[in-house]
């Protein structure tokens, strides 16, 4: 007979809103509704109406929703609909009773029963027939509770007392384990659910500690048993390699007299044991079985030969350097709203990842389940994990509170249920800790974990405290955008370049620094997705967002505007990740994110949506070229030059493919916007060592014979690696005819007279002269949106990049695409966005800038009109100031002076004078 009863199926439920049901002995009567399990309330179709009055669980910073009028009609009852993050159909807080009914087998009797939920959410208390058997209140770890004295034969009523809220100890409520920010604060229990039949005398944990350098395993084996039996049993193990399918000997363990609480077993691995890593995910499977007179256990633990450690400033595998290319899994799981449990979806979730040319996942503030470790293992991925808790807004750490206690036993629960897995690599309490004594604690918290676990490495909290007794820091420090840096950072205040990196600030630590939160860098939203939304979760961001996009006749320009800001945010992501890359010693960096973030106000910042599925704009196979285990890399100090410049552009390669890459013979190609090389050239053949800021050689070309403005492409291959860069190169000497074209910053009386008796004039504005109300408060700046701008405040940019037609003519001799590059950085940086519905309706710009999806307003940095009898372009770019130090400005303006000299400048839209001269201020 079957030592498991599978507790999958219906069950009888009962929601307890004024928890009432200990009181009330609920556990000793029958519940009247249903549910099905695996599930939560959500899934079930089960709990509230969504209202305004809905007690979320997560930080809301903009709370414009519950007091604009603009959002009135989204606050109306049945019509709910709210921007902060994704929507549950239902939603519960508080208490809520589930209950079955269990024929226990009479073969159970004198036999241990084990009751195993693997995911809860999140406090349980079990209660068979009328007694309390336990409580468990664990976010990251199965909820196991053992009856050592058995059932007896028969039907046992089972009632589980299941409470959602933050109670005495509160982790956070923006936690990822628990916050409606991501996977929602949900009610109930899901993955595999059932009671177990043990012998008296079992197997209770097994813990396998492998050293490579000795090849052998330390097993641990915790017993469960009465010690007062004084029976003798016999413990063996046995290695199966999961590749080679060869069995290891047999060692076997004798009890000589009563039985210890723990046993430890050396266990040889063999000459040459199958060691694991990313590139060679060799797994063994472990077989222990304990023999005694109450009968036979047997425990199977999957497990790998590793070593997961860290030398001067980096980190390694097995001995040879790594670095963690890394993303954040933040918990969001939109068809159901909970984790997958099931290893299909996690090996899906992983190979992506894998794809984009990852090696490693952080769980911000929370702990995957079981499959995510075996997916994990598989693939060769490196794991951080954390305890359940992002204790800040609200809640602290190390200030004696609940919590405090609640992380070390947390911590230890998730290293006994994972601690064997070789993908479980790194391990802190939590993300961005606050607290008086939060040092103080989180050191102790590293100490004893480096003591008592030497599988994993150990830091204090992801962002910060940095400790010197940490294994490696985590800290926001390394990055091209910091949190509330706006457009004073070194992609938007600094000119293009890709020399920098970030040695300086490492070089202030003895062990490796992990860049943490990096990118952030958002895109426009594609409301293809909302049909996506077919489970739990409703995309009614999506639906506010794109509303508000019709409201401002701007119904059309979706799939431009992801596509635009697409190829921007990958820029982003390119000189984010690179940087990091060319960090000679650097231990690794953690995107935020490689998928969307659902939350928070909504941040689109995933080349990936919420579904783990490529947007239209990015593949795979683009996106590993800058970022994968080998990548070559070259330092430009300028991306712009002048055709009597010479490109000296050092190349390097970032090598950790845990090998030495043998007899390779790097080369580049330099090729002008028709695919044509102009210049190529190749570096000594060589074998490339293990590591970065491995020097390739110096690309030189004089690029006298580069006549035309020009876009080029840097490609650089090494092996079967290539990696590319554009760059820009314009005439030093612009051949001007005479001007016919007014260049004004300005509508003098002189010039507005000029123009409405038919004169060409080209109206381009300084920096902070367009008036507030047309533009001038827009914060723009060259990147991206950094993470959105309700969770930030409105911190700049605000704006999304540009769109423009590149076959227009104003862009004859400035070459572009349909988005922004790097050319168009000085642009940016000396500019305003005009609002187009303040000078006309319907105006269709040359140059459009893309807003942020909250306000979609209709903006341009560049547009044509007819004023009286004359032609005018209206430009939100400074194209007088300093240009002979903007070599990207003056050839805009050379470029626009003859597309406004030629006949194709006939602009179709007529002006009144005074809407163009209401734009800007005219004091001097």
């Amino acid at each position: 007979m079957s030592d498991t009863i599978d507790l999958r199926g219906k069950w009888r439920f009962q929601t307890d809103p004024e928890d009432a049901g200990v009181r009330e002995t609920w556990y000793k009567k029958r519940l009247t509704g249903t549910i099905s399990l695996p599930g939560s309330m959500v899934s079930n179709h089960l709990g509230d109406e969504i209202t305004v009055n809905t007690p979320w669980t997560g930080g809301i910073e903009d709370s414009s929703w519950f007091r604009k009028p603009e959002y009135a009609r989204y606050r109306q009852p049945g019509h709910i609909k709210v921007p902060f993050w994704l929507q549950p159909e239902k939603y519960y807080k508080g208490v809520a009773w589930y209950q079955v009914d269990v024929s226990i087998p009479a073969a159970w009797q004198r036999k241990a029963v084990e009751l195993f939920i693997e995911r809860a959410h999140w406090t349980t208390a079990v209660y068979i027939d009328d007694k309390l058997i336990g409580t468990e209140n664990s976010l990251g770890t199965p909820h196991q509770y053992v009856v050592l004295k058995g059932l007896s034969a028969g039907w046992h009523r089972l009632s589980i007392r299941v409470d959602n809220r933050i109670n005495e100890i509160n982790v956070g409520q923006n936690s990822h384990s628990i916050s409606d920010h991501t996977q929602g604060n949900w009610n109930g229990m899901v993955g595999r659910i059932y009671l177990a039949a043990k012998p008296v005398c079992f197997i209770k944990d097994v813990q396998l500690y492998p050293d490579i350098d000795r090849k052998q395993v330390l097993a641990r084996v915790v017993l469960e048993h009465n010690r007062q039996s004084g029976k003798k049993a016999r413990l063996t193990l046995q290695a199966v390699s999961a590749q080679s399918k060869v069995a290891l000997p047999v060692v076997t363990k004798n009890s000589a007299g009563p039985l210890s609480d723990t046993i430890d077993v050396i266990y040889p691995m063999g000459a040459h044991p199958e060691l694991w890593s990313e590139h060679h995910p060799n797994l063994y499977t472990m077989r222990i079985s304990l023999a005694s007179d109450a009968g036979r256990d047997v425990r199977l633990v999957h497990f790998g030969m590793r070593k997961f450690s860290s030398e001067g400033t980096q980190f390694r595998i097995n001995g040879h350097p790594t670095m963690l290319r890394g993303t954040l899994d933040c918990a969001a799981f939109p068809l159901t709203g909970y984790p997958p449990t099931d290893l299909f979806s996690w090996l899906q979730i992983l190979r992506t990842c894998k794809a984009f040319g990852l090696n490693h996942i952080r769980f911000h503030s929370w702990c995957p389940p079981e499959a995510a470790f075996e997916a994990g293992d598989k693939l060769g991925f490196y794991f951080q994990v954390e305890c359940s808790s992002w204790a800040n807004q609200g809640a602290v750490i190390g200030d004696s509170a609940p919590l405090d206690k609640y992380i070390w036993r947390e911590s230890k629960k998730i290293v006994e249920a994972y601690g064997n897995h070789p993908s479980f690599c790194l391990m802190d309490y939590g993300n961005e800790p606050a607290g008086k004594n939060m040092t103080r604690y989180l050191t102790s918290f590293v100490k004893y974990w480096q003591a008592k676990d030497p599988r994993h490495l150990y830091t204090s909290g992801s962002g910060w405290p940095i400790i010197a007794e940490a294994d490696y820091n985590s800290t926001p420090d390394p990055r091209i955008q910091h949190w509330g840096e706006g457009i004073n950072s070194i992609i938007n205040a600094q000119k293009p370049s890709t020399d920098y990196d970030w040695s300086a600030i490492i070089s202030k630590w003895q062990h490796p620094t992990v860049s943490h939160e990096i990118g952030q860098w958002c895109v426009y939203p594609d409301f293809k997705e909302i049909s996506k939304y077919k489970g739990v979760f409703k995309a009614h961001n999506f639906e506010i967002f794109r509303d508000q996009l019709a409201a401002n006749g701007l119904s059309g320009y979706e799939a431009q505007f992801l596509n635009s800001s697409g190829k921007l945010q990958i820029l982003c992501y390119k000189a984010d990740i690179e940087a990091a890359l060319r960090t000679k010693g650097f231990g690794g960096f953690q995107l935020l994110g490689l998928e969307d973030f659902p939350g928070q106000g909504t941040a689109l910042v995933g080349v990936l949506n919420a579904f783990y599925q490529p947007k239209s704009y990015i593949t795979a196979a683009t996106y590993s070229r800058f970022c994968n285990d080998v990548v070559p890399l070259a330092r430009f100090p300028k991306m712009t030059y002048f055709n009597d410049d010479v490109l000296n552009v050092p190349v390097e390669v970032s090598q950790f493919s845990e090998h030495v890459l043998k007899g390779v013979c790097p080369n580049w190609v330099i090729t002008d916007a028709t695919g044509k090389a102009i210049f190529s050239g190749q570096f000594g053949k060589s074998n490339i060592a293990e590591g970065n800021g491995i020097s390739l050689g110096i690309i030189k070309a004089d690029l006298k014979s580069v006549t035309e403005p020009s876009e080029l492409t840097l490609t650089v291959n090494v092996g079967r690696y290539a990696n590319n860069w554009q760059f820009f190169v314009y005439p030093r000497d612009v051949k001007q005819s005479e001007s016919e074209i007014i260049i004004t910053d300005r509508l003098t009386d002189d010039i507005a007279a000029q123009l409405n008796k038919g004169a060409k004039v080209l109206l381009t504005l300084k920096k902070g002269s367009l008036k507030d109300e047309y533009g001038g408060n827009i914060a723009i700046g060259f990147s991206s949106i950094f993470w959105n701008t309700a969770w930030t405040h409105g911190q700049a940019p605000e704006t999304l990049g540009i769109l423009c037609d590149p076959r227009h003519s104003a862009f004859k001799y400035f070459p572009t695409k349909g988005y922004s590059d790097y050319q168009w950085w000085d642009a940016m940086t000396h500019s305003s966005p005009i609002m187009l519905d303040s000078v006309a309706e319907g105006l269709n710009p040359i140059v459009r800038v893309i807003d942020d999806w909250v306000k979609a307003r209709s903006l341009s940095l560049l547009f044509e009109c007819r004023v009286g009898q004359g032609k005018l372009m209206v430009t939100g770019i400074d194209l007088l100031t300093n240009m002979a130090a903007r070599p990207e400005a003056k050839q805009l303006a050379y470029s626009l002076e003859n597309y406004m000299k030629s006949d194709g400048f006939k602009p179709k839209t007529t002006i009144e004078l005074s809407r163009i001269r209401a734009l800007y201020n005219t004091a001097d």
